[in-house]
């Protein structure tokens, strides 16, 4: 439902509201898995840095090259998938543990406590 809002010069802009989902919005293929990729990766920056591990140390413990824990870090989880995520959570000495409930909405979601 667009809207218009004021700008400090007084001229209007022409402003959407989202739909809750920035990948929706972005209109990706696959909404709901970006957002358990992201979810999931910014845990894995948060391990690492409350480890006060270099990255190039990190790269060791999660079996991948430095570069790829500096996307990580950047949230750019890329061509990792949801599984791969979650072993790097494993090797961080995370438990991963995944609940399937039913829902009394038409579609159900996937959440990531920590």
């Amino acid at each position: 439902m667009p809207t218009k809002t004021k700008k400090r010069d007084g001229s209007r802009i022409r402003a959407e509201r989202g739909s809750g989902s920035v990948f929706a919005d972005l209109g990706l293929p696959h909404p709901e898995q970006e957002l358990l990729k992201a979810k999931l990766t910014l845990q894995i920056y948060r391990l690492i840095k409350r480890r006060g591990v270099t990255q190039a140390e990190a790269g060791k413990i999660l079996g991948i090259k430095q570069p790829h824990v500096s996307a990580l870090m950047r949230n750019r989880s890329g061509a990792f998938s949801v599984e791969r995520l979650m072993d790097f959570l494993t090797a961080l000495g995370q438990d991963v543990e995944i609940t399937v409930r039913p829902t009394r909405k038409p579609h159900g979601e996937v959440s990531v406590v920590a």
